[in-house]
């Protein structure tokens, strides 16, 4: 069982720091100006598709951070294979690339649909919609990473209730570091 949630940490971490990346770049000076909402302000019904704190930098940036994560576990992979029983799958055969954009456009895209459907329910940007906060990003990076990889149900189930657990935990965390407005 140990060794099943190591693994699910492992597989899923790209997913988690795609995530959380745009949190971290919204607040670089450098990178304001590439500011775009994914939506360009467009409306459905009367209300923004996705609203303005769904941005290019955030996708760009956040794919690209899963995109290197998935680059060095390979690299950590391709050094210590043999002492690291707890990986399934073969590091060294998979794409950097495509699983991690896999997760990481995944992830981001669960993210911005919850947002659509936040919006539709008059909930504000940064406003928790619990348990939705916690589950979007999850559910978006399980499911285009399915395109790529399977697993067993067992080991998304254990994501699934591992990173549910860590958001809030993350969240707390970036509130700490004044990153966020709200602790949850």
């Amino acid at each position: 069982m140990l060794n099943d949630i190591l693994f699910a940490l492992w597989f899923f971490i790209p997913a988690g720091i795609a995530n959380s990346v745009p949190v971290f770049v919204a607040k670089l000076p450098l990178l304001k100006k590439f500011n775009y909402p994914i939506d360009f302000g467009k409306k459905w019904r009367g209300i923004r598709v996705f609203g303005d704190h769904k941005t290019i930098r955030g996708f760009v940036t956040g794919i690209s951070m899963a995109i290197i994560t998935v680059f060095i576990e390979k690299a950590i992979y391709a050094k210590y294979a043999g002492q690291m029983e707890f990986i399934v799958i073969d590091y060294e055969n998979i794409s950097a690339v495509i699983l991690g954009f896999c997760l990481g456009f995944g992830a981001l895209i669960g993210d911005a649909v919850k947002s659509f459907f936040k919006r539709r329910q008059s909930i504000k940007p940064g406003e928790a919609w619990i348990p939705f906060d916690q589950l979007d990003y999850i559910i978006g990076g399980i499911l285009l990473s399915l395109l790529y990889i399977r697993l067993s149900i067992s080991i998304y189930l254990l994501i699934a209730i591992l990173y549910f657990v860590m958001h809030p935990i993350s969240t707390v965390i970036g509130y700490l570091l004044g990153l966020k407005k709200k602790p949850i």
